[in-house]
């Protein structure tokens, strides 16, 4: 039975149009305005008062997408369809040829629907887990604007560098977390292990220990006996803090108190700085409007103090006022980053201040980055001596006693 489908496509002249067909699936539907000379942006049946449910190959999709792997997709993509293959093709042979399953399977899916008539951005937002709304918001401006080759290539260059970022993160915290990791396991096992041997010891010559010595062999007795509370206890408070961390009041504290850590502060800053600059200049480089711009930078910056500023700002641009302005208002945006939007904002170059400014704090993170690693590796050489030779210490301070009473 024939049903209404309503549409809209794009002509050749890349104007947009909309209207309705009646056929008996979205495929026919999409089919007969290619025919037509139509590109298809969107196909949804008219509703008649029902749900229309939307069937799914159980499995298709399941499984977390890694940022890398999002990343080297597209740039596949935005290839293909640069060289001139139609979309279908393109997601055909990706699907087929992705590395990652879960990804493979989130792409069959979206070249289904975009077989059955729906846009690219439409079939994509269907999976939100996987393309994220800076992801899908510029996909759809670059099928309303005719580009989509363009549009996907600057997402490959988004991607990336996201991905870029992340790495050198990563590399900047993974020597000191094993190096505390290390440590912590040392002092465990010392205190576990070594400390209850001379307790026994210290017991049989009696006499007054000195307080360095009383504290550690307290503190290995408390351990010794008590460690499965001691671990449950910590289990606990990791789950019981990463349950208030997502919470919006929790996730608020933690972000601000990130941000005034000494030395990883700076590092935060900069880097919520450089998604701001980064995917704003994206966006608007597309032709996303700036409200929606600004709502989705906000949601992808990273940081609730940073997301909270923008949110100011785009309250302020929807009063009329100019985006810098309501950017000095806020001290996680510097002085040179308001200045350049400003500047930006009079000769009408915006995105170009903003891959600046992008390109700056990269920088920035990069020499932070750097010299994090040159000073972490001494002051945590210290940090693991000082914990091992402090415990060596404690222990042999009434052996020097002993020894002091023989002479």
């Amino acid at each position: 039975m024939a049903e209404t489908y309503q549409y809209k496509v794009r002509d050749k002249q890349g104007k947009v149009l909309e209207g309705s067909l009646e056929a008996d699936s979205t495929t026919l539907v999409a089919n007969k305005l290619r025919q037509m000379g139509y590109v298809p942006l969107a196909i949804d049946k008219k509703a008649t008062g029902g749900l229309q449910k939307e069937l799914r190959i159980p499995g298709m999709g399941a499984g977390k997408v890694k940022l890398k792997d999002l990343a080297v997709f597209n740039r596949q993509f935005a290839t293909m369809i640069d060289s001139g293959l139609s979309l279908l093709r393109a997601l055909n042979i990706l699907a087929e040829q992705t590395e990652s399953k879960a990804l493979a399977g989130v792409v069959h899916e979206v070249r289904q629907d975009v077989e059955k008539g729906s846009s690219l951005s439409q079939a994509m937002g269907r999976h939100p887990k996987v393309f994220s709304r800076l992801y899908i918001a510029m996909v759809r401006a670059g099928e309303t604007g005719g580009v989509l080759d363009q549009t996907l290539l600057q997402l490959a260059d988004t991607l990336e560098k996201q991905v870029e970022l992340k790495h050198k993160i990563k590399s900047a915290m993974t020597y000191p977390v094993a190096v505390l990791a290390l440590v912590l396991c040392i002092v465990t096992a010392m205190l576990l292990f070594i400390v209850p041997m001379f307790k026994g010891l210290y017991h049989d010559l009696g006499g007054t220990l000195p307080l360095p010595t009383r504290l550690l062999l307290l503190v290995s007795s408390v351990l010794v006996t008590a460690f499965p509370i001691v671990l449950v206890l910590m289990a606990v408070s990791v789950f019981l803090f990463k349950r208030w961390i997502e919470t919006d009041k929790g996730r608020a504290v933690f972000d601000a108190f990130k941000l005034k850590v000494p030395v990883f502060g700076k590092l935060v800053h900069k880097t919520a700085l450089t998604r701001f600059a980064r995917t704003l200049a994206s966006l608007l480089r597309s032709g996303v409007p700036i409200l929606e711009s600004l709502e989705i930078t906000a949601d992808t910056v990273g940081n609730t103090v940073a997301s909270r500023a923008v949110h100011d700002v785009q309250d302020g641009v929807k009063q009329g006022e100019p985006i810098a302005k309501r950017m000095a208002e806020h001290a996680i945006f510097p002085a040179m980053v308001t200045q350049m939007l400003a500047v930006g904002e009079e000769t009408g170059a915006v995105d170009t201040m903003l891959d600046k400014i992008g390109e700056f704090y990269e920088q920035e993170v990069e020499a932070t980055v750097a010299a994090l690693t040159s000073l972490l590796e001494p002051a945590l050489i210290v940090v693991l001596g000082g914990a091992v030779g402090g415990m060596v210490v404690s222990l042999y301070m009434p052996m020097f006693n002993i020894i002091k009473l023989i002479k």
